[in-house]
């Protein structure tokens, strides 16, 4: 095993628990079990395990339920709704394109979502929203229709609404205006600047940070993180993806989430006790667990 391909080393526990708010232990090496264990060994508890096609939603869902400190948020990726619509087996899903495709199989897809959003333990429908950064102009109309159809089931259900926005900010947020945002609405991953943080302040909206913050070119998460309200910030990993430096490239995992806490925290210039504190306050609160 290359030293690129190893999982960081234990960080430094937290002494008050925080919750990783996204999480996806479906693509991650080990079992469940495990990784809950490994997590809490350092101070996180409680995990958001989120789904990004009907088949990952179903095992979110599950997993939620087998496990008390495993909470589950159900959807179709952005990148998913077109390519349910178009019948491109090569996107995000790992069902294969056996499904029906068009509209039909996009409204098939939604159904599923809307029934498993109603269950208990999942607290969340995302992540949904859009994303221009891996989908073309010919991807827009479905990611907006899939989109509104989630801020729809989101309100219906009660249930926390989480965003996935890359590179679509203008359009993320006047979709959330013209259709009424949920009550606890969360931008995952955040990746505006420091205005767009005012913006999402004034609406309300939770904004959750991940490994990125701590790298060197991410000068305007930390501003953000400097600007947003102490009440509206979460905590992330989106693991496997954005492993905080210094193990950028490397594996991430929940346990991991003591580095962002204490990176955050020394934006804010509090001790990492406030910061995980807000945190862990911030996303029982908008998850409503």
């Amino acid at each position: 095993m290359s030293s690129h391909d190893e999982a960081p080393p234990l960080p430094e526990p937290l002494r008050v628990p925080v919750a990783d708010s996204h999480t996806h232990l479906d693509m991650q090496s080990g079992t469940v079990a495990e990784a809950l264990l490994t997590a809490e060994s350092v101070g996180v508890t409680t995990l958001v395990q989120v789904g990004c096609d009907v088949r990952g939603s179903q095992w979110a869902a599950e997993t939620a339920a087998a496990y008390q400190n495993v909470h589950a948020a159900v959807a179709l990726h952005p990148n998913e709704a077109p390519r349910i619509v178009h019948g491109d087996p090569d996107g995000w899903s790992r069902q294969g394109a056996r499904e029906p495709g068009g509209q039909a199989g996009l409204d098939a897809a939604l159904a599923e979502i809307d029934r498993l959003a109603a269950l208990p333990q999942v607290k969340g429908v995302g992540e949904t929203g859009l994303d221009y950064f891996r989908t073309g102009p010919e991807g827009k109309e479905a990611q907006e229709t899939s989109f509104r159809a989630h801020i729809e089931i989101a309100k219906r259900h009660g249930k926390a609404l989480v965003i996935h926005d890359r590179e679509a900010h203008a359009d993320v947020l006047r979709i959330l205006k013209e259709e009424g945002a949920p009550e606890r609405t969360v931008f995952h991953c955040y990746s505006g600047d420091a205005e767009m943080a005012e913006i999402c302040a004034r609406a309300g909206y939770f904004m959750s940070f991940a490994g990125n913050v701590t790298f060197k070119n991410a000068q305007n998460l930390r501003d953000a993180v400097a600007v947003a309200p102490p009440e509206l910030l979460l905590v992330e990993t989106d693991a496997p993806f954005l492993t905080p430096a210094p193990y950028r490239g490397r594996p991430n995992a929940p346990y991991l989430i003591p580095i962002t806490v204490r990176a955050m925290a020394a934006v804010r210039g509090i001790d990492e006790d406030a910061m995980a504190t807000a945190v862990a306050a911030n996303t029982a609160r908008a998850f409503g667990y």
